[in-house]
């Protein structure tokens, strides 16, 4: 089968599309017949080694933590440590629930880990509540398009940064364009929740937005007196948000779709700041 992967850490240029043999599951596994990955930014420095240390892996890896495809005909969606952009990964039997009926199977491949994030970060660590106001920065990405719908499904009035390219799509109560200047509020925000990249001016401006007492998460950028975390893997969160994308409450922005030959130059986008919302991979 086809494999993206890496050899070693480096640049963009160590990704490459090897032929290896199909993987075989052990107990407790099943193999996915892979429709589709997802990029996601962190896999950028993943890549590079500057995630050598929080998530040491063993080398050649494959690359891809979200996928969708078929086990034995039916359609799936899972969250993997590795793997997923091939034409088959292995997964455990535990991490993976039925797809969404309702979109493209390989589009599905989008939920999982920015999925995850979002719904960790307003369920868990912000616990949102109804009537709160709620700055989402970073919107245009796929983590933060997803905790926009999410805190909005929780009752909470949303106030998420954009910028022009992405801000059309984002379904949020208001709006504000983080390329016009520094970010100003009408009045504080509840719950902060930066699911950006940003510079440390910019996170250090973020508190300033809040109320006194008010939460403050990251899923990226530590932002000053802020909680940083971790998706954890989850299948029962993974089926609730496939439950939601089923009911209409929460939509999958694509905004492009590649194959596995062109993960090197999507590595060199990202980087760049070129890669907004979810990018599909099909092997």
């Amino acid at each position: 089968m086809r494999a993206a992967r890496i050899h070693g850490y480096g640049g963009p240029a160590v990704i490459r599309v090897d032929e290896i043999a199909v993987p075989v599951p052990g107990p407790g596994e099943v193999l996915v017949r892979v429709a589709a990955t997802s990029f996601n930014p962190t896999e950028t420095a993943l890549r590079s080694g500057h995630l050598a240390q929080l998530l040491p892996v063993e080398l050649p890896l494959t690359l891809g933590w979200d996928v969708a495809g078929t086990v034995d005909g039916e359609p799936v969606v899972a969250f993997l440590e590795s793997g997923a952009a091939a034409e088959f990964a292995v997964a455990p039997a535990a991490a993976v629930v039925p797809a969404p009926a309702g979109v493209a199977l390989a589009d599905a491949a989008a939920l999982p880990l920015a999925g995850l994030t979002a719904w960790q970060a307003v369920f868990e660590h912000a616990a949102v509540a109804p009537g709160e106001r709620v700055l989402v920065n970073g919107a245009g990405g796929g983590i933060g398009g997803f905790a926009v719908q999410l805190a909005r499904h929780a009752g909470a009035y949303v106030i998420a940064t954009a910028g022009p390219r992405s801000a059309a799509a984002v379904r949020a109560d208001e709006i504000l364009d983080y390329t016009a200047g520094p970010l100003v509020v009408d009045e504080p925000v509840d719950v902060v929740l930066n699911c950006a990249a940003i510079g440390p001016r910019a996170a250090a401006a973020l508190p300033a937005l809040a109320r006194p007492g008010a939460r403050i998460v990251t899923v990226a950028t530590p932002v000053p007196g802020g909680r940083h975390f971790v998706v954890r893997n989850d299948p029962a969160d993974l089926a609730a948000l496939v439950r939601l994308v089923d009911a209409g409450t929460l939509r999958l922005r694509i905004t492009d779709r590649r194959r596995l030959e062109d993960l090197p130059e999507l590595h060199r986008l990202a980087e760049a700041g070129g890669v907004h919302g979810k990018v599909i991979v099909s092997p």
